[in-house]
């Protein structure tokens, strides 16, 4: 995934997906070149990891745009993990991964991401699937939200990828 700054001038949709895809490719950079080690290092007392940190990502942008917004069935891994037995499933299997897969995972899932955006095209477009509590969400809000969560992780990315190798970086 190549990073590419934001336009300053464009539709709506058209940017909050440039900011959503700068935030992607942080994420590849910050976990670019390390082996299946620096994939599984944690700091202190954490049991966060960049592969973990990948593959969540992986199955919150399957979340919000393929099962939510769409209304799809979510496709593997998702669908037959065993959530019911851990809630965090995706976090601690990630360990057992290679990068190669779980950088894959992920930019599948964000293709499947950024055609939904493309099917629907109407920031006010409600979601197939309202929140567990009934309440409406729009891809409006989606967007921002993995804004959020995306941006969210690339700091605690920063601090693990820091930790093992000393990179810093944006």
């Amino acid at each position: 995934m190549e990073r590419k700054d934001p336009e300053f001038v464009a539709g709506e949709l058209e940017m909050l997906g440039q900011y959503l895809d700068y935030h992607r490719a942080t994420l590849m950079a910050k976990a670019g070149g390390l082996d299946g080690e620096g994939w599984r290092a944690r700091v202190g007392a954490s049991e966060l990891t960049l592969g973990g940190l990948v593959k969540h990502l992986a199955l919150v942008e399957d979340t919000w745009f393929t099962e939510r917004m769409l209304g799809e069935e979510l496709p593997e891994p998702w669908a037959s993990a065993p959530w019911d037995d851990d809630r965090d499933w995706e976090f601690h299997t990630a360990p057992d991964d290679e990068p190669d897969y779980l950088v894959g995972l992920y930019a599948e899932a964000c293709e499947r991401s950024r055609a939904a955006v493309a099917q629907i095209g109407d920031p006010g477009a409600l979601a197939v699937r309202p929140m567990r509590d009934g309440r409406e969400v729009s891809l409006r809000w989606i967007m921002l939200h993995m804004l959020e969560e995306t941006a969210r992780h690339n700091g605690h990315a920063d601090l693990l990828r820091e930790s093992i190798d000393g990179v810093t970086g944006e």
